[in-house]
């Protein structure tokens, strides 16, 4: 029999060769690995992407496409002790070319095969021979969120380099993009697509989902690591390596697509039931000197992109601030639990602008805001840059601005007008804006608390009033604009924030009123 000290050292060589294969285990795929491919293929001339779809299957419709759907009882580790299950999307429309998708387990990596059993084609006819080796377009996440006892879809990774995240009692919305290059340029925009994915098989009792990604595009490559954590706010971390092939004209770091129709700061140009149609009603920005900036979006009748030149964001995002269902009243879309998103960068990421690109569009279904980080400088091609960041997907928007700052509740846009001696309001050929400030802080001060507005206007416009009054109702501010347009063919640039003192009261109002020809 051995002795205790012999006994005692057999154990600690077991427990280490345990930890050593579970180190071993834990480092045996990640970033670094996605890294080296994305370098190499910096290094080489780009392939474009081969499509393998039969003919019925690129030109189908929507609805055609609609009804292809993942069988559930297929679901991928359905029969693991996890809390995570995959479904994938089959190919069709516009979604065409195959996405590699590989499952990471331990020390080994195996593809996911495709099989067409794993689908239902519903009313589609195709030929068995056809499909039999096609390839999925992407994948969805699954997990218990609002019901331990059910499976809700939490994820989607699906086009380019798109993938959408919801947290619990959410709906889709907007969407978020690994990369956008040369946004709103003439020259045309160039869409990264994820070409293959690496998913991290979960632990039964894992509460989050690791995703690697492998990003390629003519001009550019990447290697992604995505830390998905489901809840009430779902979160991203997201970890991201870039290179350049060539140059580019414009680099979108931590892209967010988003849709604006109509609201009360751009009402609808037609009779409509529901006072407004967005995914996400304003832009978001805490900038490096801890200034914030809420700029409301619009639907123009013509390109327009607005910059806000920062050092080192602490944050930004596309928020969606109207939460009442009575703001939209669609009891099909549910604008009222599309979520918010919000990137949070971690480390410096130097000199640049958010840029806002806003695209005309006539209905809802097209996606018509662009939201994303740019550098001043970007490295030679071949050099990596590294941006890391958290996105967060909410409905709790009043969490993420400070307590001692109030912020934008509303921005209504109405004809401007004069009230007569016997009342009456007389239009004077202004355009009003009534904004509404409220916040934490702002509820406590009293009533009679000198409040004053510091408004500034574009060389295009003219400040008719600017006033500012208590609200009883919100127990906050209300700041009331009027604005004369010198030339309606060009926009009119908008700056206000509210002062007790040489103290700002509230996040800085900055506004774009488009062009009306």
């Amino acid at each position: 029999m051995k002795n205790k000290p012999e006994l005692m050292k057999l154990r600690w060589l077991g427990a280490a060769v345990l930890l050593s294969m579970y180190a071993s285990n834990s480092w045996a795929f990640g970033i670094d690995d996605v890294a080296k491919e994305a370098k190499e293929l910096a290094g080489k001339s780009y392939e474009a992407p081969k499509s393998n779809l039969p003919s019925q299957f690129r030109d189908m419709k929507y609805t055609d496409y609609q009804q292809i759907q993942f069988n559930r009882d297929k679901a991928y580790w359905g029969k693991l002790k996890t809390p995570f299950k995959l479904e994938f999307y089959h190919q069709g429309m516009y979604f065409d070319t195959p996405v590699k998708i590989n499952e990471v387990i331990a020390s080994t990596v195996r593809e996911i095969k495709y099989s067409p059993d794993y689908f239902n084609f519903g009313n589609v006819k195709h030929d068995a021979d056809t499909v039999k080796n096609l390839g999925f377009a992407g994948f969805k996440v699954l997990y218990p969120l609002n019901n331990k006892k059910k499976q809700d879809e939490i994820a989607s990774f699906l086009g380019a380099s798109y993938f959408r995240v919801i947290g619990a009692g959410q709906v889709y919305g907007l969407s978020a993009r690994g990369l956008a290059i040369d946004t709103a340029l003439p020259s045309g925009e160039e869409f990264p697509r994820f070409k293959e994915y690496w998913i991290q098989r979960p632990k039964p009792m894992d509460k989050h989902l690791v995703i690697y990604a492998l990003l390629d595009s003519p001009r550019a490559t990447g290697a992604y690591r995505f830390d998905i954590t489901p809840g009430k706010d779902s979160t991203v971390d997201v970890q991201s390596k870039v290179y350049l092939r060539d140059r580019v004209g414009k680099l979108g770091i931590a892209p967010l697509t988003s849709m604006f129709l109509f609201g009360p700061n751009q009402p609808s140009p037609v009779p409509n039931y529901r006072p407004a149609i967005h995914d996400s009603d304003g832009l978001s920005i805490h900038a490096g000197n801890g200034e914030w900036i809420w700029r409301p979006l619009n639907n123009p009748k013509h390109l327009a992109i607005s910059d806000f030149s920062i050092e080192n964001p602490k944050g930004f995002g596309l928020l969606q601030r109207g939460r009442n269902f009575d703001q939209y009243q669609d009891l099909d879309d549910r604008y009222d639990l599309r979520p918010s998103a919000w990137i949070e960068p971690k480390g410096d990421w130097g000199k640049g602008h958010v840029e806002l690109v806003e695209i005309p569009t006539a209905d809802e279904t097209n996606d018509n805001i662009v939201a994303f980080w740019t550098p001043e400088k970007l490295p030679d091609p071949g050099k990596e840059m590294d941006f890391n960041y958290r996105l967060r997907f909410t409905r709790n928007e009043d969490q993420l601005h400070s307590e001692s700052l109030a912020w934008v509740k509303d921005t209504l846009r109405s004809t401007g007008d004069v009230k007569q001696s016997n009342l009456v309001r007389q239009p004077d050929g202004s355009i009003a804006f009534i904004v509404d400030f409220e916040g934490n802080a702002m509820s406590k001060l009293p009533d009679n608390t000198a409040v004053t507005p510091q408004v500034s206007i574009g060389e295009n416009g003219e400040l008719v009033e600017n006033s500012v009054r208590y609200n009883p109702v919100t127990k906050g501010w209300r700041l009331i604009l009027r604005v004369r347009v010198k030339d309606n063919k060009q926009p009119t640039e908008m700056r206000a924030i509210l002062m007790n003192g040489d103290k700002p009261l509230t996040e800085t109002w900055s506004y774009q009123l488009p062009a009306n020809e």
